[in-house]
């Protein structure tokens, strides 16, 4: 006669085991060394408390020429911003995502910012549209540009006027 011991785990009893599964974990990552300092990606080296934006755009493209791209680079984002802490901006390319030419970057940088370069987008052929959209803080009135770095290294900009006003971020 064989019995048989049939036992069900109650909700309880896996959230127990859980429990003491994670606190295992954690003692023998502590015992092999613990948290590692973050490591970043970039070059700290090359930022500056404030750089002035050709100062930017000569360490960022090593003086490369930039050709007008307003015809192909619609670059959206408000005439007059009411709080410079929250400016939304959209950059949209019109060039095709092919594995022969393609948007390579998106850099947008306002031209007064302390740090003018505010962000860089890597793109490939995969993404299928070039189109980034992001928010900006913008400490006053300033030209905000979309320099675009196709595959090639051909660089395309457009540029913006946007006025920051006085309810805004300082401006």
């Amino acid at each position: 006669m064989a019995t048989s011991i049939h036992r069900t785990m109650t909700r309880r009893g896996w959230l127990r085991a859980l429990g003491w599964l994670g606190v295992a974990l954690g003692l023998s990552s502590w015992r092999l060394g613990g948290a590692r300092a973050a490591s970043a990606q970039g070059h700290l080296a090359d930022l500056v408390p404030e750089e002035n934006v050709d100062a930017t755009i000569k360490r960022l493209f090593a003086g490369r020429p930039i050709k007008d791209g307003a015809s192909a680079i619609k670059l959206d984002l408000p005439l007059i911003a009411e709080n410079g802490a929250v400016v939304p901006v959209a950059v949209e390319v019109a060039a095709p995502q092919t594995s022969q030419s393609y948007v390579k970057a998106i850099y947008i940088i306002s031209d007064k910012n302390r740090r003018p370069l505010n962000v860089k987008f890597n793109l490939s052929p995969a993404v299928g549209q070039a189109y980034v959209g992001t928010n900006l803080r913008l400490g006053e009135s300033t030209d905000v540009r979309a320099v675009v770095e196709m595959n090639d290294g051909t660089l395309l900009q457009a540029k913006r006027d946007v006025k920051v006003t006085v309810g805004g971020c300082g401006g």
